[in-house]
């Protein structure tokens, strides 16, 4: 490698200075160690000191940096080439370990939207099948860089599709306008869209973007009595009372069930969202995402929701 060896020392050091590689690859896709430390979600201080490292064991200063830039050295850019092979070759390494135990294991993190009720069956019974694995779920409405931030999938809503990621299509759900018998009781029941314009209607804004969540059927600006960024919020101000809410059929099942909510406007009301399952495609898949897959390509196919 030019001069350059990689350490083979004992097990532990190499492992290190295969973390160490894959810190000084960061630096090198982002341009700076504050870029590299916020993808890594470490301190810029942190990652300074693993290059340093780095280098300190390959002998070479592979990174020219001043307070205003920072370029690979020559010898920098042959371990980036070389460096990224070797991490493929640590993964495919640790990805055919893992698949050589019979029961998958592990951790499976997941990245879903913060919605009640997404797939939360399909992932007890997932969980059921395979004790072994466990689940790590983190709920945004942010479209997380799956690849970049580690997570083995995500769910998303309304996905389209992207080169870098393969995609299964879920059962969706539906959004629905409800009130509770309380307040159509006290204000009346909307007969049509127009309507609505007269009621206290309860929004969501999405924090992210900002903007007020669109309501099916309605074109015209509508009156906004409350305002929030929580589905379970929204749900509990609707079942008190406060006024109209859209919300997913997924996440108020047993309140329509017991009459605390109604759906409202017939059968103009429910707009079908429809969700994906994205994975990269680019890497080879841990036993516990094969197995994943598979369970929900069952599920998808007989049926579920």
């Amino acid at each position: 490698m030019n001069g350059v060896h990689l350490p083979i020392g004992k097990g532990e050091r190499v492992l290190a200075s295969l973390s160490e590689l894959a810190v000084f690859i960061a630096v090198a896709e982002q341009g700076s160690f504050v870029g590299a430390g916020r993808a890594l979600g470490v301190s810029a201080s942190a990652v300074g000191k693993r290059i340093s490292r780095l280098e300190a064991d390959l002998g070479v200063r592979l990174l020219q940096r001043n307070t205003r830039s920072l370029a690979l050295t020559a010898e920098g850019e042959t371990v980036l080439s070389r460096g990224r092979s070797l991490l493929d070759e640590a993964e495919s390494l640790r990805v055919a370990l893992e698949r050589s135990s019979r029961q998958p294991g592990g951790v499976l993190r997941l990245s879903l939207p913060p919605i009640g009720g997404v797939l939360m069956a399909e992932l007890a019974a997932f969980r059921q099948r395979y004790p072994e694995v466990a689940l790590e779920l983190d709920y945004s409405e942010r479209n997380v860089d799956i690849i970049e931030e580690g997570f083995d999938a995500a769910i998303r809503v309304g996905a389209g599709d992207d080169g870098k990621l393969r995609s299964l299509a879920l059962p969706g759900f539906r959004r629905l306008i409800v009130a509770a018998p309380d307040y159509l009781a006290r204000h009346g029941q909307p007969r049509s869209a127009a309507q609505l314009v007269e009621h206290q209607l309860i929004h969501y804004r999405s924090p992210n973007s900002g903007k007020l969540e669109a309501w099916p059927l309605v074109n015209a600006e509508l009156p906004r009595a409350l305002v929030c960024n929580s589905v379970h919020a929204r749900l509990d101000f609707a079942l008190q009372g406060q006024g109209i809410a859209c919300l997913p059929d997924i996440s108020i099942r047993r309140e329509l069930e017991d009459g605390s909510l109604r759906p409202l406007l017939g059968s103009e009301n429910g707009e079908k969202v429809a969700l994906r399952l994205l994975w990269p495609s680019s890497r080879g898949l841990s036993a516990r995402m094969e197995a994943f897959l598979d369970f929900m390509h069952g599920q998808v196919s007989g049926g579920c929701g």
